[in-house]
C-alpha cells in the first residue's frame, strides 16, 4: 500500500478526524465549564478522566454514524494511530508538577501537549490542516501560559474552541476531496 493511499484510507475513514476532534472538543469544553463555575480540581478531573474515553467515545460516534472504526489490515497508518494516542498519555505526566507550580498552568500546558500530539496527525491523515491546530494549540498555550495572566479555565476555553472548529475544517476538507460534504458511510 502505497502511503497516500494509506492516508487517504484514514481520512475516508476518520472524516478528517471530525468525530475525534468533536468529541475531544466536548471534553475540553465540559473541563473549561467545570473549571470556571465548580473548581479547578473538578476540571482536571474531568479533562483527564473523560480523555481516557476520548477514543472509545469517538469509536462510537462512527459506529452511530454507519461508519467503519478502523482502516484495513494492510494499512500501516494503523499502528501510528495507536503510537500517537499512548505518547499524549505519557506526557501528560508532566502536568501534575505544572499543576503544582502553578495551577494556572494546567490548561495551557496541556494544550501546548496536545499540539505536540497532534503532529504527526499532518503525516497521518496527509493534511497540514494539523500543522495549524498543532502550531495554535501549543502557541496559544506558550501565550497563555506566560503572557495572559486570565481565569484557570481560559485555555480549556481556548482549547475546546479550537478543536471544534478544526473538526468542522477537517471534516469540510475530506468532504470536498470526495466530491460531497456529508459524513455518511463511505
Amino acid at each position: 500500500m502505497q502511503i497516500s493511499d494509506a492516508q487517504k484510507e484514514v481520512r475516508t475513514v476518520f472524516a478528517g478526524g471530525f468525530f475525534g476532534q468533536l468529541v475531544s472538543s466536548a471534553v475540553w469544553l465540559s473541563a473549561a465549564a467545570l473549571g470556571t463555575w465548580i473548581s479547578p480540581r473538578a476540571g482536571i478531573e474531568a479533562l483527564v478522566g473523560c480523555g481516557f474515553f476520548i477514543f472509545p467515545l469517538t469509536m462510537l460516534c462512527l459506529r452511530m454514524a454507519g461508519r467503519r472504526t478502523a482502516v484495513s489490515r494492510e494499512n500501516p497508518m494503523g499502528q501510528l494511530a495507536m503510537q500517537t494516542a499512548f505518547g499524549l498519555v505519557v506526557t501528560m505526566l508532566l502536568l501534575a508538577p505544572v499543576a503544582q507550580f502553578r495551577l494556572e498552568l494546567f490548561f495551557p500546558a496541556m494544550m501546548v501537549l496536545l499540539g505536540a500530539h497532534y503532529l504527526p496527525f499532518t503525516f497521518l491523515y496527509g493534511m497540514r490542516m494539523f500543522l495549524v491546530l498543532a502550531a495554535l494549540l501549543a502557541g496559544g498555550g506558550v501565550v497563555l501560559g506566560i503572557y495572559v495572566h486570565g481565569p484557570f479555565s481560559l485555555g480549556g476555553w481556548v482549547g475546546g474552541g479550537l478543536l471544534f472548529a478544526f473538526a468542522w475544517i477537517g471534516r469540510g476538507l475530506v468532504g470536498r476531496e470526495a466530491g460531497r460534504y456529508s459524513v455518511s458511510r463511505s
